[in-house]
């Protein structure tokens, strides 16, 4: 069984992880890229610190579950008696006086299920990444830890004395425990928690309702949806790639990155998926998050950014975290801020240029955005056959990367587009005369007679997973040979049993034992469109039973043991599965 049998719990505000026992083992606070309060994650042999847990005596069994289609879990603890309790968790998420209320809070509603269950409430959170404690002061219905930079507060109707000391105690009623900032309640607890969760169960029920969802695996879709609803930063409409840092790609392979910001590349992705299923109030935050990050540009574009718009990015080892099972180190920040990937140019036009389109938006594009999307345009004109690190981030090699180059020509094809949907018609022959050009160079550099394929870089021999995008991004038809003879060469190259490699070559840390999870999504994707579908439905049910009992995914994938690694739950890996599903369901029209 993977350790990475997780639950997220969270609201747009802020994120955890809940381990099948109901504990609550990595949260940042009061945001995500915050000093993680709650890191037992990454430091698993720190006995009981780092955790908000509810402990039953004598446990032999537990159970997890979604409450339907929300972001609500329950967790059903036993013990060796047959006394049972439930806990309910949620992040408060609904709209209040016609704003969405998602306040920094965890809200905990326990009752016992059967008989006396006997239980233990540890709250031992810590701070300063690990190697601080908080100071804990009481009140008589609450407890305060203070931090350097955060003090939460934690209402409860649990007697004070038995939380603070973690005293064990018979759970003959309902009890609450809100974790929160340091606020009285405005009213009382159990009528406050029972009222959120309500409310935040109408939310989530009735988001899920408008998704336009496939007819088939719709549970599966509805559960990556929301994943992906709960890894965007509201605040500023940031998307981040993963709630962890420093799950290791690979077990002992250093490979150790922190993914809790807002990579552009991977937030196309997520915005893609969920504009699939009709979510457009991401597209329309995260096109803010855009809109501000352009006009404030000041040369070339990073790959990633801070979700406040932060460019400095950092990346340190912090020494107080043994890291997760061990395996250190453990990162904060991320060296990425610094790269040069140019197929970022493309993913902000991509993300941008259903706005211009979509009559269902509040704030269509229009020239504004696209006169800001022109800037982005010329970068991608002027990079398209420069070195770069590529979408893998490479920190020691780089090349003119096939899929970057790609990318800079997506930029000019959708700005041409763009630009003959506002009737800029000098504009939109200019870019298309851009697009072609790039499009010829990169027929020519990328493809090896070789090799039968296009490869990862102009002139290389190495092949790429990324190539199997090239017609989903419209660059070419299905049917082209090259493309069929592409998907071929990977397939023969960089399968693993049923799982597909992101590359096979040596790169800073050796070659790589994990396969990356999205790379399959978009192999099996590719084999519907060259009209093997049948083999791309058996091995898209063959991933969907890699998910953890949650219907939840990791960044990669171990093709022996088929556990989960990496970064977790990663928005590329979810956004593969909606991708996927949305390509090869029957049609609700043919199904009855």
């Amino acid at each position: 069984m993977s350790n990475l049998n997780l639950a997220i719990v969270g609201n747009g505000t802020w994120g955890g992880l809940l381990d099948a026992e109901g504990r609550l083992v990595w949260a940042c606070l009061p945001r995500f890229d915050s000093d993680p309060i709650f890191p037992a994650l990454l430091d698993a042999d720190a006995a009981e610190e780092g955790v908000f847990a509810i402990e039953l005596d004598r446990m032999v069994h537990s159970e997890q579950r979604y409450d339907g289609n929300t972001a609500i879990v329950v967790t059903v603890l036993e013990d060796d008696a047959g006394n049972a309790l439930e806990i309910r968790d949620f992040a408060p998420r609904f709209v209040n006086f016609r704003r969405m209320f998602r306040p920094t809070s965890l809200i905990r509603r326990l009752r016992p299920v059967r008989g006396a269950p006997r239980i233990r409430i540890v709250v031992r959170p810590r701070c300063s990444y690990g190697s601080g404690r908080p100071e804990l002061t009481r009140g008589s219905n609450h407890l305060r830890f203070v931090m350097p930079e955060l003090t939460l507060r934690l209402t409860t109707d649990a007697p004070i004395a038995y939380v603070a000391e973690s005293v064990p105690f018979v759970l003959e009623r309902p009890l609450h425990l809100m974790l929160g900032p340091d606020e009285s309640l405005s009213g009382p607890l159990e009528a406050t928690a029972r009222d959120f969760y309500d409310r935040t169960y109408e939310y989530w029920t009735e988001w899920s309702r408008t998704l336009s969802i496939p007819f088939e695996w719709q549970d599966a879709v509805i559960r990556a949806a929301i994943t992906l609803k709960l890894c965007s930063f509201e605040e500023s409409g940031a998307v981040i790639a993963a709630l962890t840092t420093s799950v290791p790609e690979a077990a002992d392979s250093g490979r150790n990155w922190d993914y809790r910001y807002c990579w552009l590349r991977d937030a196309y992705f997520v915005i893609h998926a969920l504009n699939r299923l009709g979510a457009t109030n991401t597209l329309e935050g995260y096109l803010g998050y855009l809109t501000n990050l352009v006009a404030g540009l000041d040369g070339a574009l990073q790959p990633v950014y801070g979700i406040a718009l932060e460019e400095q990015l950092t990346e340190r080892v912090v020494d107080g975290l043994a890291g997760y099972r061990g395996m250190g180190p453990v990162r904060a920040g991320n060296q990425a801020f610094e790269h040069v990937q140019n197929d970022v140019y493309g993913s902000v036009v991509l993300a941008a240029a259903q706005a211009f389109f979509d009559r269902r938006l509040r704030n269509p594009g229009g020239s504004v955005l696209y006169e800001r999307l022109v800037r982005i345009g010329e970068a991608a004109v002027a990079r398209w056959d420069q070195p770069d690190a590529g979408l893998w981030e490479l920190r020691t090699q780089s090349a003119v990367h096939t899929y970057s180059s790609v990318l800079c020509w997506a930029a000019c094809d959708r700005l041409a587009k763009i630009a003959t949907r506002l009737a800029r018609r000098t504009d939109a022959a200019a870019w298309v005369r851009h697009a072609e050009t790039i499009r010829g160079g990169i027929l020519d550099a990328a493809w090896s007679e070789k090799r039968s394929a296009y490869t990862a870089a102009f002139g290389g021999e190495e092949l790429d997973a990324s190539m199997l995008l090239l017609h989903e991004l419209g660059f070419l038809e299905a049917e082209h040979p090259r493309f069929v003879a592409t998907v071929r060469a990977i397939e023969e190259e960089l399968r693993r049993g049923n799982l597909i490699f992101r590359y096979a070559n040596e790169d800073d840390f050796g070659r790589p034992a994990n396969a990356f999870t999205v790379c399959t999504f978009w192999y099996i994707d590719a084999l519907a469109a060259v009209g093997r579908e049948g083999e791309a439905r058996e091995l898209f049910q063959e991933m969907l039973g890699r998910r953890n009992p949650l219907g939840l995914l990791s960044e990669d994938i171990d093709p022996r043991s088929g556990e989960l690694w990496g970064n977790f739950p990663q928005t590329y890996s979810m956004v593969g599965l909606i991708n996927s599903a949305m390509r090869l369901s029957i049609p609700w029209e043919s199904a009855f």
